[in-house]
């Protein structure tokens, strides 16, 4: 282990961390999931909402952009057979209205048949589209003959001349409609299914990160406690405060969210002058942190079920109590979080579990990176000649957007 100066914590503030604690409330920052690149927020699903604005104006939108296409058909159809368009221009623009306003009925129809059975909708809409087609045709023809000079008034089945046409469009509206819907609901069916999967995420992330380790509650009541029968009043008031803090700290910080490192070693200065307390000049830590690195954002309250552990297998059992070094870097688009102590390290580094069964371990602290890096992270454990454990994390180096 590379030789650093060592700091006693305990008999310090919490600036022995590069972390002042009027800090440790800001540049907290949610915490995205992997799994959920590609969406506009999390849980949510691009839409064409998102295009168009609200529900009524896609729907608009899609009506003038449909029948400005049908118009220019009929323009282009007007051309190719020879018709004056400068007359034929006004039947084009009443056959386009008295289609904007048959495709308004049909939506109302629309909404109350949604819902029904594929063969009972597709025979309704072929159906309304064929009558309503009848109808169309109809009403064109009619009013053709008062807006083209020279054309003779239609009658019988004449008026239905143009009734495979004006079916076909409607038919294709209805398509354009259904397809829409379809896509809406399955649209929202994925939103349910992420926001479920998000609420779930944020329940396991915050299993992992709540189970906060009762024999560390026990032990600084406990400490307390001697204090105070001691008559060590400052020293008892003096742990209380550090103990709310830090308490405070926990709850105020979801898992799913990130602070700065600068803002976690002031958290873990908090933990550590806690245990101080029980150990005295038994528990030395010695800090390396660069200064680039003190900006990088990383998931809150990562380090201190580590450095409990260390406590625990590294200081605790140890007469002359033992050495928990921190380090921290960037390399190139990355954080790297060292850890390193002077205890037994671990038999089997492949087969990892929690061994307290209240206690957030190393394996809950590699479950976490998981959910919240996927395979975007490195967490690496190795056991130190002579002794002790190292625990490298490297994960994205990501820095609070300042406005």
């Amino acid at each position: 282990m590379a030789s650093k100066p060592k700091n006693m914590v305990g008999s310090q503030t919490a600036d022995l961390h590069n972390a002042p604690a009027h800090t440790a409330a800001r540049g907290v920052v949610s915490v995205v999931p992997a799994f959920y690149a590609g969406t506009d927020q999390v849980g949510e699903v691009p839409s064409m909402d998102k295009v168009f604005g609200s529900k009524e104006r896609t729907f608009w939108s899609f009506q003038i952009v449909g029948w400005t296409g049908y118009a220019l058909l009929r323009t282009f159809q007007a051309i190719t057979s020879g018709q004056d368009l400068f007359f034929y221009a006004w039947v084009i623009l009443a056959a386009t209205l008295i289609g904007l306003s048959m495709t308004g009925v049909m939506r109302h129809l629309y909404r109350h048949v949604r819902d029904w059975p594929l063969q009972w909708l597709l025979l309704c809409v072929i159906v309304v589209c064929g009558a309503l087609g009848l109808l169309f045709s109809s009403l064109e023809l009619y009013i053709a003959p008062f807006l083209m000079p020279g054309w003779v008034p239609f009658t019988g089945l004449e008026l239905f001349g143009n009734a495979m046409f004006e079916s076909t469009a409607l038919f294709a509206w209805s398509a354009i409609y259904f397809g829409y819907h379809y896509y809406r609901g399955f649209q929202e069916q994925q939103e349910q299914v992420l926001k479920a999967t998000a609420m779930a995420h944020q329940a396991q992330l915050k299993m992992l990160r709540y189970q906060l380790n009762p024999h560390f509650l026990f032990n600084t009541l406990n400490a307390i406690s001697t204090l105070v029968l001691d008559k060590s009043v400052t020293d008892a008031n003096k742990m209380l405060t550090k103990l709310s803090s830090f308490l405070r700290y926990t709850l105020v910080n979801q898992p799913t969210q990130r602070v700065t490192l600068e803002q976690e070693l002031y958290a873990l200065g908090l933990y550590l002058d806690i245990e101080t307390v029980r150990f005295g000049e038994r528990l030395h830590i010695e800090f390396d942190i660069a200064d680039d690195a003190k900006s990088a954002l990383i998931p809150s309250l990562l380090m201190q079920p580590l450095i409990e552990n260390a406590i625990k297998y590294a200081v605790a059992p140890a007469i002359d109590g033992g050495v928990i070094a921190v380090a921290a870097r960037i390399e190139g688009d990355k954080l790297v979080v060292e850890l390193k102590d002077t205890g037994p390290g671990i038999a089997d580094l492949n087969h990892i579990v929690s061994q307290s069964g209240s206690g957030v371990g190393i394996a809950n602290t590699k479950e976490r990176l998981v959910q919240i890096y996927g395979g975007e992270h490195r967490f690496v454990l190795k056991n130190l000649e002579p002794t002790g454990l190292g625990i490298t994390i490297v994960i994205p180096c990501e820095r609070e957007k300042r406005a």
